[in-house]
């Protein structure tokens, strides 16, 4: 079995389908985060601040918008763009959340329904870190139900009007930009939206016992003039939001695999170290089946968002596929990380040790971008042909 940059098992062989520009990229982006990011991550997570020196150095390395091309952007595989998301996520759910929105949900959205004046404005900018944006889509009382939403935009002739509120929006109190979702008379649609307006209020959202090294706000917006050109002419109602989520739903399904690798690699170095009745712990049975579940668990979600990038690369990926990642991905690092947390025993509480903190970010994962009940519901109606959600 090969073992290009670490010490897990590779049992599914991924290294050996890697290209050399992959395993090159995913070198870079693992010492950057061991060197820019790790430091800083424990104090970031203690205080709950997100370490915002690291934003400039993360878009000279091409990890803004990674996958998007054309505007001077990197243009990566969806392969290398899985890797980048699995590299920042074996730090933290909170720093691959930073990047996943400022590409996936803000760029991405941008580059796909924007106006050409607003991608060559917007995405040279927000690649470089130079402007940072958000996304605008849960409200209060819609979150897995967006089309619950109360934000509206009224025409006003010259300029739009703005009301209502956004929640638990990652990124907002270092963003620029949003990019918010809201009924119009046409439906919805979706809008760039400068956060220095009149009549916007960011509010941080804080005392959060998982994420706490990510910035979560809520945005109020009390009748904010919108300019004309500040509507993304080509988004479709909520299926343009979808497809925007569809992408960091990608992008997570591939992190919280790093994720899982860093909580395994931290109770296995220590179940070997751990004597316990004059035996190291890794050698008792029950431990081991433990690590080789994880092992297991592990190497199917590995094999899964590797075939799925070939099926993405080829522009035949389907929602569905997508939510089953999700899903699939986001249960086995959670899984994993509780049962690392156990193997730890009373170490696993303290933050000198990673796996707990893995094991609240993944927490929020399990629920953002989708609970992991709803991607089930997703998968159900395509097995049965009945929507059993609406």
């Amino acid at each position: 079995m090969s073992k290009f940059l670490n010490p897990f098992p590779d049992f599914g062989e991924i290294d050996s389908l890697l290209s050399y520009e992959q395993k090159q990229i995913q070198t870079s982006v693992r010492n950057f985060v061991q060197k820019e990011i790790e430091p800083l991550i424990v104090e970031a997570y203690r205080n709950e601040t997100f370490p915002i020196s690291i934003l400039s150095k993360m878009g000279s390395m091409g990890l803004m918008g990674s996958s998007l091309s054309g505007y001077g952007l990197p243009g990566m595989d969806t392969v290398s763009y899985g890797l980048v998301m699995k590299e920042l996520e074996r730090c933290d759910s909170g720093i691959r959340s930073s990047a996943s929105v400022q590409g996936a949900l803000v760029m991405f959205p941008i580059h796909a329904f924007g106006s050409e004046e607003q991608k060559s404005y917007w995405l040279p900018k927000l690649a470089k870190a130079e402007s940072i944006g958000c996304f605008g889509l849960s409200e209060s009382e819609g979150g897995s139900d967006p089309g619950a939403m109360k934000t509206w935009v009224q025409d006003k002739g010259d300029h739009y009007l703005l009301n209502g509120s956004k929640m638990w929006i990652t990124n907002g109190n270092l963003a620029e930009i949003a990019i918010v979702w809201a009924k119009t008379l046409e439906g919805i649609r979706g809008f760039i939206v400068p956060l220095k307006l009149a009549g916007v209020k960011v509010v941080k959202m804080q005392n959060k016992l998982s994420l706490r090294a990510s910035i979560t706000s809520e945005l109020i917006f009390d009748n904010v003039k919108l300019p004309k050109n500040s509507l993304l002419p080509k988004t479709e109602g909520l299926k343009s939001a979808f497809q925007c989520l569809n992408q960091a739903r990608f992008g997570i399904s591939w992190g919280v695999i790093g994720a899982a690798e860093a909580c395994f690699l931290e109770a296995l170095n220590f179940a070997k170290n751990r004597i316990l009745f004059k035996k190291p712990l890794s050698s008792y049975q029950l431990l081991q089946r433990k690590l080789a579940l994880m092992v297991t668990r592990i190497t199917e979600a590995q094999l899964l968002v590797f075939r799925l990038s070939q099926i993405k690369e080829q522009k035949t990926l389907q929602p569905v596929q997508v939510s089953l990642a999700k899903q699939v991905c986001v249960e086995m690092a959670l899984n994993v990380a509780r049962t690392c947390r156990d193997i730890l025993g009373a170490n696993g509480i303290m933050d000198e040790y990673k796996t707990m903190r893995h094991m609240a970010n993944l927490e929020t994962v399990y629920t953002y971008e989708g609970t992991n009940d709803i991607h089930l519901l997703i998968l159900g109606q395509e097995i049965t042909g009945i929507p059993a959600f609406s």
